[in-house]
């Protein structure tokens, strides 16, 4: 059976979601272009997957925060960066952060619809996505930061 899906989110969905005053707000329809999330992810679950991500990003970066508005920064855009394609390198490590920690807890929400052999072989093979999201969150808010990147496996 094929299932036709069509992405015709009212304007009123599509709206930005707000952010406290330091960090960015965040676009939905950025975030879906930019994660190739496609129409079975209504909207209002991408805003969700959004928001939570936004909490959990600013939780993990709350200490550079205040370390940033202690120095005179009131938001992220102003804090000095360079500049790729005339946006700063941390705005863009920060919409990433955002994106793909969203992104992860979408690829984990989906194990649980089907708990057949099939739909656990397909939660398997998305384990390794999943891991990989994560890791370029935690990435993207190491970018801000300064801090260096080390990826350990134990053997």
């Amino acid at each position: 059976m094929f299932v036709a899906t069509e992405q015709n989110p009212s304007d009123e969905d599509e709206r930005p979601i707000g952010n406290s005053a330091f960090w960015p707000d965040i676009d939905p329809t950025d975030a879906r272009d930019a994660l190739r999330i496609d129409g079975t992810i209504t909207m209002l679950r991408l805003r969700h997957a959004l928001i939570e991500a936004m909490v959990s990003t600013n939780a993990d970066l709350a200490n550079w925060r205040a370390m940033m508005q202690a120095a005179g920064y009131a938001s992220l855009g102003d804090v000095p960066a360079d500049a790729i394609d005339g946006d700063s390198v941390h705005m863009a490590s920060y919409r990433r952060a955002v994106f793909c920690e969203a992104k992860a807890n979408l690829l984990e929400r989906y194990r649980d619809y089907d708990a057949t052999g099939d739909g656990q072989r397909r939660a398997d093979e998305m384990e390794s996505p999943i891991d990989d999201l994560r890791r370029d969150a935690r990435w993207a808010c190491r970018s801000i930061t300064g801090a260096g990147r080390t990826t350990v496996e134990l053997i």
